[in-house]
């Protein structure tokens, strides 16, 4: 086993080695070949993917190399000091593929994925290859837990078909709110939270008072004027986060131009990678129709990067930043530094944003308790993702404890991982949150599809 794993590895990273922005246009190059698309089409269309995916990348480096050093700033300001660090998602990643699960992961991924196409069980075509560390992740939970490298690859599994089947669930309203047509977003950190912010919604709309109060970048910027505009809001939003990491003049002027850069130019790069991705999915949808009886539509599954470029997704992530912050300060019992992840609460919150149709001031307040969760989850998997981290040398964890904020707090993958430890509570959940989630379905079928009553009835029927 460890022989062939380790041959295995080797390949995936050599592929990994290669990068999103050569790989997903190769891969999209021939899936439209396959679908018979003309050559020289499919090539324009893979390669402006890639410059589309390039130019995301590009913004949300600036995103990151601003917001995470400020984050960081404001914790040492606060004066912070907690026994688990935040080693962020980057590093995690790199320490999931560094361990022997993986690369059966992502063969396994690929199966599954073909079979419930097959079956009509999912429309998503996951082509986010790198992402799916995520399964490796939840999978590799369960294997340090019960020392079981079978029930790991179950785990695995599992959170697999869960999560293509909420991405096909949220992929109307992401065509409808995020303009991201034929796709899907199959990214465990942020559908994970799809139908707590849904439930959240429902709680607001029947709350007086607060069922009246809607802010999104629509409302803020008919009422501002030019100052309602997102690039305005992102510069506001910066400065106010340089002025909390207590930041000199010149670098809260710095970080409050780069936001602004990053709500107005990351917009305009999703819509390249559109340009890109709309023929391909056509294609794909139009080879399907003619070939296959009752196909229906599939969705591209892309990394939850694509999300980002919404105003009311970035302006939720840098307002929930500092409370964060804060939370870690106040909460008893909280183990858990927040470093590394909290560039990335944009990434958290996508799904709860387009939940909440863009609505910021719900999608804030519906993040607060799940960020408490994520911080209690986190502290909880510390040992584990240390133990982890200890196992491939990661540097960073050889005196230090470590965890990651946002993937280590994931409490769906911290669900399945209490499942497999036979918790009595995790094991009760099953049918009381199973139910929960049916009837969310049923009850946001108007929501999210717009049918009416009796071909929402129909269709959850099917």
């Amino acid at each position: 086993m460890t022989g062939l794993a380790n041959t295995l590895n080797g390949g995936v990273q050599y592929v990994l080695g290669l990068g999103a922005t050569v790989m997903l246009p190769l891969f999209l190059f021939v899936l439209s070949l396959c679908f018979r698309m003309k050559a020289s089409k499919a090539l324009r269309s893979s390669l402006t993917v890639g410059v589309g995916f390039v130019g995301i990348n590009a913004v949300m480096t600036i995103l990151s190399d601003n917001v995470g050093p400020a984050a960081k700033a404001m914790v040492a300001h606060i004066g912070i000091n907690l026994p688990h660090a935040d080693l962020g998602w980057p590093a995690l990643s790199a320490i999931t593929w560094g361990l022997p699960l993986a690369p059966f992961v992502i063969i396994m991924t690929i199966v599954i994925n073909v079979i419930m196409l097959a079956f009509k069980w999912t429309k998503t075509v996951d082509v986010d290859l790198w992402n799916y560390w995520h399964f490796a992740l939840a999978g590799t939970l369960v294997y340090y837990v019960t020392g079981s490298f079978w029930l790991g690859i179950l785990a695995s599994a599992i959170i697999t078909v869960i999560v293509f089947k909420m991405a096909d669930w949220a992929a109307p309203l992401g065509e409808k709110y995020f303009g991201l047509t034929g796709i899907s977003l199959p990214t465990v950190s942020s559908i994970t939270f799809w139908p707590i912010g849904l439930l959240g919604n429902l709680i607001f709309d029947h709350i007086p008072g607060l069922n009246k109060i809607h802010i999104n970048p629509e409302s803020i910027q008919k009422r501002f004027g030019i100052m309602g505009e997102p690039l305005m809001v992102g510069t506001i939003l910066g400065l106010l986060l340089g002025i909390l990491a207590g930041y000199p003049v010149n670098k809260i002027l710095s970080i409050g131009v780069n936001m602004g850069a990053v709500m107005f130019i990351l917009p305009r790069m999703v819509r390249i990678l559109m340009e890109g991705l709309i023929p391909i999915s056509e294609a794909v949808k139009g080879w399907l129709n003619k070939h296959i009886k009752n196909s229906g539509d599939l969705y591209i599954g892309l990394d939850i990067a694509v999300a980002i470029g919404n105003p009311a997704v970035i302006s939720t992530g840098l307002l929930l930043t500092p409370i964060a912050v804060g939370l870690a300060f106040v909460l008893p019992g909280n183990g858990t530094l927040p470093l590394a992840d909290l560039a990335n609460l944009a990434v958290f919150v996508s799904m709860i944003v387009l939940a909440n149709h863009g609505d910021i001031f719900r999608s804030v307040i519906i993040g607060i308790p799940c960020i408490i969760g994520d911080l209690y989850i986190s502290s909880n998997l510390a040992g584990v993702i240390t133990k982890m981290a200890r196992n491939v040398n990661y540097a960073g964890a050889k005196s230090t404890s470590v965890t990651s904020f946002l993937d280590g707090g994931n409490p769906l993958r911290f669900w399945l991982v209490k499942i497999f430890e036979l918790s009595p509570i995790a094991l009760i959940l099953i049918p009381v949150i199973g139910l929960i989630i049916w009837w969310l379905y049923r009850v946001t079928k108007k929501t999210v599809y717009g049918l009416s009553d009796k071909e929402s009835t129909n269709e959850s029927d099917n």
